[in-house]
């Protein structure tokens, strides 16, 4: 089920690349089924275009951290907080804070 998921997400974002929810939701389906440096690209694409509340953010944190990649999700764990913070999300900014935490 989930690719032919991806595989209808993937046509969509072919006749609409810049559609922000569609990448979304693509990367979320990536993430579902532990394709991290797939979603990671899709997760980046999104974040180039929209200014996302957060939660993006996170999601790309914990790819690039499932991959080994700790100075990544770092700095995606930083814009999350910013982003948090500005969009008026303080749980979201504190759980990005406290995974910050736990990789130290």
């Amino acid at each position: 089920m989930s690719e032919s998921r991806i595989e209808l997400f993937r046509k969509m974002i072919e006749a609409e690349p810049n559609n922000t929810t569609v990448r979304f939701g693509l990367a979320n389906e990536l993430l579902k089924l532990e394709r991290f440096e797939e979603a990671a690209v899709e997760l980046k694409a999104y974040l180039g275009l929209a200014d996302d509340q957060g939660n993006a953010y996170g999601k790309l944190a914990q790819a690039l951290e499932r991959m080994g990649r700790v100075d990544e999700a770092r700095e995606a764990y930083q814009q999350g907080i910013s982003a948090a913070t500005r969009h008026g999300h303080p749980g979201m900014a504190q759980e990005f804070e406290m995974a910050l935490a736990d990789m130290i």
